[in-house]
Order: structure tokens, then sequence, then C-alpha cells
């Protein structure tokens, strides 16, 4: 999909508009301690996706391990 291509007249009648409806000003972010502690954490991965991430690095490791285990047995 193509980006939208303003003409100079566009981008000052967007600008107009959006100085009238102050959209910045209707953005309260969290209001409660709870709500602000969870916002806080919005950057983590976590739940149940973090432990899939765990348990497949373990399974991963052990597998890497049973590999250099099986070489040294071969030789």
């Amino acid at each position: 999909m193509a980006a939208r291509q303003w003409t100079d007249e566009q981008r000052q009648r967007q600008r107009e508009a959006i100085q009238r409806w102050k959209p910045w000003a209707q953005s309260t972010g969290p209001r409660t301690d709870e709500g602000k502690a969870k916002a806080s954490r919005n950057g983590e991965k976590g739940g149940l996706w973090a432990e899939v991430r765990d348990l497949s690095k373990m399974a991963n490791a052990l597998l890497k391990e049973q590999r250099e285990l099986l070489r040294l047995i071969q030789r």
C-alpha cells in the first residue's frame, strides 16, 4: 500500500484541523494506580508467551546437550 501524497495545501488544512481538535487534550492515559502499574509494563512480553519462550529455550538447551553427548559416544 502506497503512502498518501499530501499537497502543501492539504497538509496545512490538516494541521489547522488538528490544532482545533486538540487530540492530545483528550488523551488522559491511565488514571488509577492499578492502571498506571499495568501501563508501565506495556513493553514487557509476559503471560503465556513468556512461558512458551522459556520452555523453548530449555528444550533447545537440552537438545544441544544431547547432540554433544551423542557426538562423544560416537567417537
